[in-house]
């Protein structure tokens, strides 16, 4: 994982909103997916800082929250 600054990335992902994630909640979480780079954000802060996680990484992570 890494932390990268939002600075140019933003525009050119196609980030998605989580279905958890309300209008109005606190919790707004929104996923883009590169070819070798699956980026994370805050959606109230588009550009603030982001996550980045490899395909391996983001495939154990899903597959340990799937079972949450």
């Amino acid at each position: 994982m890494s932390a990268k600054p939002s600075a140019g990335l933003s525009s050119e992902l196609k980030w998605f909103k989580s279905s958890h994630s309300t209008d109005d909640g606190p919790a707004c979480v929104e996923v883009a997916f590169a070819p070798s780079i699956v980026h994370i954000r805050d959606s109230k802060i588009a550009t603030g800082p982001q996550l980045a996680f490899g395909p391996t990484q983001w495939a154990a992570f899903v597959t340990y929250a799937a079972t949450r």
